[in-house]
C-alpha cells in the first residue's frame, strides 16, 4: 500500500487551518458589524423622555399654525365620535390599496351595539389605477350598488331615510370639512392625475348618483382616524388611534379651544380629532444609522416620510455583512441586492424562532436571499440583527406614544384618568416582541404609577367599521341638534 505524500498532509492541514482561521476572521467581521448596529440603535430612556417631550412640542408648534412642524397636525373635522349608542344601518367605504372593502353595520344602541355586519372585499382592475377618476369611482361606485342590492335581507332598515356612508380614504387630502377633502397626491400603485386637486367625496358622490344610488358621504377619514373611532365605540376612555403597519400614523382627540389655528365657531362638541401625520416627525435625539439615511436617500419622498421598514434595514445589514466578512460564503448576491425582498413577516418568523438548530432562520435565508449552509453560530448573529431593529422601533413607538399622553397631560396620573390608546395594523398585531417590547417601555416611560392608568389595545379592522361609526355618530349628532 504506497504511503501519503506527507507534503500533501501538511497541504491539506495548512488549507484547514487557513479555513479556520478565515472563517473566525469573517465571524469576528460579522460580530463588529452587529457591534456597531447595537451601539447605534440604542435607546436609552433619557434619549426616549427626549423623543417623547419634542413629539409632545411639535405637536403643540403644529397646532399652533399651518407649516408649523413638521407633524402636521391635520384638521379631521370629526368632533363627534361614536359613544355605544349609535343606532340604524350605516355603510363604510375602505380605499387604501389594490383593493377596498365595502361593509354595512346594523347598529342597536346602548344593549346590542353591532347587531349585524357584512363586508365585501372586491380587487380593483389594474387599469383603473391609472385611468380616469370617473373609471375609478364609477367601478367603486357600482360595486357598491351591487352590495346594496341584498339590503333587504337585513331588519330594521333605514326607514326612508338616505343611507349613510363613512369613507376611508388613505391617501393625502386636504381636508375643509368632515365629509369633503381634495386629493394632494396618489401614492402605492396609484397614478390618476385628473384626480389631484379634486375633491374625492365629490368625485364618488357623483359616481354613486349616476348608478341611482340613494347614499350621502357622511364623513371622510383615514385609517388611524377610523381605528380610534372603532375602539372608542366600545370604549369611552379611548384618547388615540394609532396604525403601525407597513407605515405608522396616529389620531387622538384634542380641546377644540387648544388648537389656535382653529378658525370660525369651536364645534360644540368641544372636542376634535386631530390626524397628526406624525411620520414625518425628526428629532436630533433619534437613533439614526447609515441603513436609515441610505433608505431614505432613496425613497420617493427623502425627508418627508421617516418610516422603519424593519426587513428592509435587516436586509441591509445583512448585505453589509456579507460583503465586508464573506460571512455567508461564495453566494450570489442578485437577492441580497434587491430591496424591499425582506419584509417584516420574515423578520419576526427569524426573531421568534426557537428550534434548537434555528431552523426557520435557515429557511428564511435560504428562501427569500438565497442564503445557504449557514453555521448556528451565524444564524444566531442574524436573529440578533432581527432583535437589535425591532427592539429600536419598539422603543421609539413608545415614546411617541408618550408624547401624545404627554400633550395631553396624561403621562403622569396627576388627575387619576384612564387613557386607552388603541392600535391596529400587521406589525402590532402578529410581531409579538415588537408589541411586547412597546408595551413594556411605555410603562418604563411612564413609571409603575402613572402605568397602572393607561392601557394598550389592539382594534382590530378600525379602518372599515370606524368609517360606517363615525357616519352614525354624525348622523346622530345631526338630529340631536
Amino acid at each position: 500500500m504506497e504511503r501519503p505524500d506527507p507534503r500533501n498532509l501538511l497541504f491539506m492541514k495548512g488549507k484547514a487551518l487557513f479555513c479556520i482561521c478565515y472563517g473566525k476572521a469573517a465571524v469576528a467581521m460579522a460580530e463588529q458589524v452587529v457591534a456597531d448596529l447595537r451601539h447605534k440603535c440604542e435607546t436609552p430612556v433619557s434619549l426616549l423622555h427626549d423623543v417623547a417631550s419634542e413629539m409632545a412640542h411639535e405637536m403643540g408648534a403644529g397646532l399652533e399654525k399651518e407649516g408649523g412642524s413638521k407633524v402636521k397636525m391635520l384638521l379631521s373635522y370629526v368632533d363627534k365620535l361614536p359613544t355605544g349608542r349609535e343606532e340604524g344601518l350605516f355603510y363604510g367605504l375602505d380605499l387604501g390599496g389594490t383593493n377596498f372593502r365595502v361593509l354595512r353595520v346594523q347598529l342597536g344602541g346602548d344593549e346590542k351595539h353591532v347587531i349585524n355586519r357584512e363586508s365585501r372585499e372586491v380587487s380593483i382592475p389594474p387599469h383603473l389605477m391609472s385611468g380616469s377618476s370617473s373609471e375609478l369611482f364609477g367601478f367603486i361606485a357600482s360595486e357598491l350598488a351591487k352590495f346594496v342590492v341584498d339590503e333587504e335581507k337585513c331588519t330594521n332598515l333605514s326607514n326612508g331615510k338616505k343611507r349613510e356612508l363613512g369613507f376611508t380614504f388613505s391617501f393625502p387630502v386636504k381636508q375643509r370639512s368632515v365629509a369633503s377633502g381634495t386629493l394632494v397626491k396618489w401614492t402605492k400603485a396609484f397614478s390618476i392625475d385628473d384626480a389631484v386637486g379634486e375633491d374625492v367625496v365629490a368625485e364618488l358622490q357623483t359616481a354613486m348618483e349616476k348608478q341611482d344610488l340613494d347614499m350621502h358621504v357622511a364623513a371622510l377619514i383615514n385609517d388611524a382616524v377610523g381605528t380610534l373611532a372603532g375602539a372608542r365605540y366600545y370604549d369611552n376612555d379611548v384618547v388615540a388611534g394609532v396604525i403601525f403597519g407597513t407605515g405608522t400614523n396616529a389620531a387622538y382627540v384634542e380641546k377644540a379651544n387648544s388648537i389656535p389655528k382653529w378658525e370660525g365657531e369651536l364645534p360644540k362638541s368641544g372636542d376634535m380629532v386631530i390626524n397628526m401625520e406624525w411620520g414625518n416627525f425628526y428629532s436630533s435625539h433619534l437613533p439614526v444609522t447609515e441603513y436609515d439615511h441610505d433608505l431614505d436617500d432613496e425613497s420617493l419622498n427623502p425627508g418627508e416620510q421617516a418610516r422603519m421598514y424593519l426587513g428592509e434595514i435587516v436586509r441591509r445589514v445583512l448585505h453589509k455583512m456579507s460583503l465586508q466578512s464573506s460571512i455567508f460564503g461564495d453566494i450570489d448576491h442578485t437577492k441580497l441586492k434587491t430591496h424591499f425582498i425582506l419584509r417584516t413577516p420574515h423578520i419576526s418568523a427569524m426573531h421568534h424562532d426557537e428550534t434548537p438548530d434555528l431552523k426557520i432562520v435557515a429557511e428564511k435565508l435560504k428562501d427569500n436571499l438565497g442564503i445557504t449552509g449557514t453555521s448556528l453560530e451565524v444564524r444566531k448573529l442574524v436573529v440578533e440583527i432581527c432583535d437589535i431593529v425591532a427592539k429600536r422601533a419598539a422603543r421609539l413607538a413608545a415614546a411617541g406614544l408618550a408624547g401624545i399622553l404627554k400633550k395631553l397631560g396624561r403621562d403622569c396620573n396627576a388627575q387619576k384618568q384612564r387613557s386607552v390608546i388603541a392600535i391596529d395594523g400587521g406589525l402590532f398585531e402578529h410581531y409579538t416582541k415588537f408589541r411586547k417590547c412597546l408595551e413594556s417601555t411605555l410603562n418604563e416611560l411612564l413609571g409603575e404609577e402613572a402605568a397602572k392608568s393607561v392601557a394598550v389595545k389592539h382594534a382590530d379592522d378600525g379602518s372599515g367599521i370606524g368609517a360606517a361609526l363615525i357616519a352614525a355618530s354624525q348622523s346622530q349628532y345631526k338630529s340631536v341638534e
